[in-house]
């Protein structure tokens, strides 16, 4: 794996942890919304995950073709191109249904590599 593989791999989990951290204390979906600049963050660093994806190698998108690549850099997308009709509550079961997951799949793929 490349370095530059190596690094957006790095930036995916930096924003995830970001994410994690921004929403600390908040409740639910409707006080995530409500709180503008966390709100502005969150989805800024979900365009950071997906720009992220879309830089990976083609070698490390095949080898680890289980990842959600697609659907990950489809949501970037919406966010960036529908930044006013992004649902709060989508964003808020991304975040406590997936996000996780894609920290531990991200980690595993970065120590099988042994990056």
């Amino acid at each position: 794996m490349s370095e530059k593989d190596k690094g957006n791999l790095l930036a995916i989990l930096d924003s995830c942890t970001k994410i994690q951290s921004f929403i600390d204390g908040l409740k639910d979906a409707d006080s995530l919304y409500a709180d503008v600049k966390t709100f502005d963050a969150v989805l800024m660093n979900f365009i950071v995950i997906g720009e992220s994806v879309a830089k990976l190698s083609d070698e490390v998108k095949t080898k680890e073709s289980h990842m959600p690549w697609v659907e990950i850099k489809d949501f970037r997308n919406i966010v960036a191109h529908n930044y006013f009709g992004v649902d709060a509550e989508e964003v808020w079961q991304i975040i406590n249904n997936y996000l996780p997951a894609l920290m531990n799949d991200v980690n595993k793929i970065i120590a099988t590599n042994k990056l």
